[in-house]
């Protein structure tokens, strides 16, 4: 009766990764999937950290990048200069917008 309702249930093999901190996440895969194709190392949901197959030996971060802000990433790309220049040219438009813009 299942069946008719939900269709049919693939034959799956759970796969257990842990982290660095013990957390053990389970994964599904499809039975028939070939070993290659079962990744050995994926993120931890609960903490974002590589989690291995190998609970014995978890993977370890390779090195923590800080969170960057989007403003963080603008500066990268942008000048001092330039900025000011992009700022000036909205400040512009933005005026000219409001018929607040001074008159040359």
């Amino acid at each position: 009766m299942g069946e008719q309702d939900r269709g049919y249930h693939a034959e799956r093999i759970a796969v257990s990764y842990w982290d660095e901190l013990g957390n053990e996440t389970v994964r599904y895969f499809a039975a028939n999937l070939p070993p290659e194709e079962i990744p050995d190392v994926i993120d931890s949901p609960s903490t974002g950290l590589p989690a291995g197959r190998d609970k014995e030996h978890p993977p370890h971060v390779s090195k923590m990048e800080p969170y960057k802000t989007h403003l963080a990433y603008v500066k990268e790309r942008r000048t001092e200069e330039e900025a000011a220049q992009i700022l000036e040219e909205a400040l512009q438009q933005l005026r000219a917008r409001r018929g607040t813009a001074p008159t040359a």
